[in-house]
């Protein structure tokens, strides 16, 4: 199979000249020599004739296979003849015929359209049918009215740095199933869908299947499984066991719809077992699993672990929470509406999630810069980089700080960064006392070797675990909670990010022997976005 086209890139404009089925002749003299130059400089939006004329030069470039010239009707030449030439050359795709409709959106600069093509291949041959849009914006060099480039134009599931290809698998499909054995699709279970790519990349040859000819995207640029578009002759899947459970994943599908660029993940603890992990992103990127972004307060429950073991205080001891904390000339503050307790308790303040009571103690003895790092590496088993779940993923960064940081880190802020399935794992260590390196695919399949730590002794767990319970009947949590009945905890947190005008909503919370934990980029307060997800996937998984 081939793995790319080569081409040449002359004056800025790939310069690959391919043959197919014509909309309407377009010369590459012309494309290139309609600039503007000599005449006068446009601006302003593209006009309604401006737009048709555009598309209808574009579309006709395109049915010719003609790259260069297409790709000179964008605004990004370059990049588009590249996924032009993968169009033809590699991906084996001809007889185009585009079928434009009535221009949408915003002055009518919208025009989405449907793809009628033939893919062909060592004798195989298949027709291929899809619809997307295309927007036309003025070039901010030329003035032209031009289309405005983006990967998804010339097909709705290509991203930046994708490619597209036509050829034998490199792996065999696969058949994902859950711990149910309910079967695993991408249509049913979108989120899915990166997922079963990499896990096909990464075990479709000892899951016993046989490859097919295929029409597929390449991800380069993220290193995921190729995404299968259309397959012109038939391999055999062999079945994938995962541990996900088909309930919890239809929760989550449903919850992250409701949020935009938000994430969320359910783990057994006992087993460390992923249930569940879906994402709502624009990009489509598995911030789940691998996500970077501070935790907000979520993070109190590392830090009260690390209070907790260092001996500074206890779930009873004293934790004053006062309005501001002042850390080197750096003040800290709480969040609107909690009143100051100068005589709270840790569990009062972890429930009601006060800040300043949890900087004021992480400058306490014996707490060093490394004190909360060596607690989220040795107890909670982050932050080594060596998670094996089945798929890529990250286990987040707890790095040394001084200064301010050292602060910010306690309430996760500064310099920690962490994704949902990360803070689930969390959730299950503060809640059985073990850390259970979480996974999707069993390790026996690959002899993976599975990370491990120290966990917390049973007093911490305890400790930890009736925090948050209180935290989930009575503190930040308990509204959100409370469509929950049991043995359940939980906590909130909200990240606020430079340059984000509303912050990033965090939440964690188990439910018996579920953990979850989400997050929704601007989704605002834990309760708000965050904490709704987390408590509909536990609801589905009880």
């Amino acid at each position: 199979m081939r793995k790319g086209v080569k081409v040449a890139i002359v004056g800025g404009v790939l310069a690959t000249m391919l043959g197919g089925a014509g909309y309407g002749g377009y010369n590459f003299v012309t494309a290139l020599s309609d600039s503007g130059a000599g005449a006068e400089k446009r601006s302003g939006p593209p006009s309604g004739d401006e737009v048709e004329e555009t598309a209808e030069k574009f579309f006709a470039a395109w049915e010719k296979g003609d790259a260069v010239t297409a790709s000179s009707y964008t605004n990004n030449a370059v990049d588009a003849g590249k996924v032009f030439g993968s169009f033809v050359d590699t991906a084996r795709i001809d007889d185009v015929r585009i079928e434009p409709r009535k221009p949408t959106g915003a002055g009518g600069r919208t025009v989405p359209f449907s793809v009628a093509a033939t893919v062909s291949y060592q004798g195989e041959s298949k027709k291929l049918a899809y619809e997307s849009e295309l927007a036309v914006v003025r070039g901010k060099t030329t003035g032209r009215a031009l289309v405005d480039w983006q990967p998804s134009v010339v097909h709705p599931e290509l991203k930046d740095g994708d490619s597209l290809f036509t050829g034998e698998a490199a792996t065999p499909p696969i058949e994902a199933v859950g711990r149910d054995d309910t079967v695993l699709t991408k249509e049913k279970y979108p989120s899915l869908g990166p997922v079963i790519d990499t896990l096909r990349e990464r075990y479709g040859d000892k899951a016993g299947g046989t490859p097919g000819i295929e029409l597929g995207i390449r991800h380069t640029a993220t290193n995921a499984g190729d995404t299968t578009l259309l397959t012109l002759a038939e391999g055999r899947a062999g079945q994938l066991r995962t541990t996900i459970s088909a309930r919890a994943q239809a929760a989550a599908e449903k919850a992250v719809k409701k949020y935009p660029e938000s994430s969320v993940v359910a783990l057994q603890p006992s087993t460390g077992q992923v249930l569940a992990v879906a994402n709502n992103r624009e990009d489509g990127f598995n911030a789940a699993f691998q996500g970077a972004l501070p935790p907000g307060s979520t993070m109190k429950i590392i830090t009260a672990a690390t209070l907790i073991d260092n001996g500074v205080t206890s779930m009873n001891g004293p934790a004053p929470c006062p309005d501001t904390a002042t850390w080197q000339s750096q003040t800290f503050k709480n969040l609107p509406g909690l009143e100051a307790d100068e005589g709270a308790t840790l569990a009062n303040s972890f429930m009601r999630s006060c800040n300043t009571a949890f900087i004021k103690l992480v400058d306490e003895e014996p707490l060093t810069d490394a004190s909360l790092t060596n607690e989220a590496q040795e107890r909670f088993g982050l932050g080594n980089d060596n998670w094996q779940t089945g798929i890529p993923s990250t286990d987040g960064k707890v790095p040394p700080s001084s200064g301010p940081n050292r602060a910010a880190n306690a309430i996760g802020q500064g310099d920690v960064l962490m994704n949902p399935l990360n803070m689930a794992s969390v959730t299950a260590t503060a809640i059985t006392g073990t850390f259970r390196q979480p996974y999707l695919v069993s390790p026996e399949l690959d002899d993976r070797e599975l990370a491990t730590a120290k966990g917390l002794s049973a007093g911490t767990a305890s400790q930890l675990k009736q925090m948050m319970r209180l935290t989930a009947t009575r503190g930040t949590a308990a509204g959100v909670m409370s469509r929950l009945g049991g043995d359940i905890g939980a906590k909130t947190g909200s990240a606020e990010i430079d340059g984000q005008a509303v912050a990033d909503s965090w939440f964690t919370g188990f439910s018996g022997d579920v953990a979850a934990a989400a997050m929704s980029e601007g989704g605002g307060r834990g309760g708000e976005a965050a904490g709704p997800m987390v408590v509909d996937v536990l609801r589905a998984s009880g």
